[in-house]
């Protein structure tokens, strides 16, 4: 698995997460990476719209079709 992989399993298993907590995941699971790949990696999620990030917390951006398909199933 690439960086961006691990790092994107990281922030899926943990929810919310801060780069110490990704940092603490991936050292958990054996995966090592410096702190400027991680940073690099990070602005890159952002960038490509995988993440949101607030108040130094990141967590995946929730995907669009699935709140609309809620929303119309219990629409009165």
């Amino acid at each position: 698995m690439d960086t961006r992989g691990w790092v994107l399993k990281a922030i899926e298993k943990l929810g919310f997460a801060s780069e110490k907590d990704i940092v603490r995941w991936l050292d958990e699971e054996g995966e090592s990476l410096s702190k400027d790949e991680l940073q690099r990696t990070l602005e890159r999620l952002l960038k490509e719209d995988h993440l949101e990030l607030k108040n130094d917390l990141f967590r995946l951006k929730p995907k669009d079709g699935s709140h609309r398909a809620f929303d119309s199933l219990f629409k009165d």
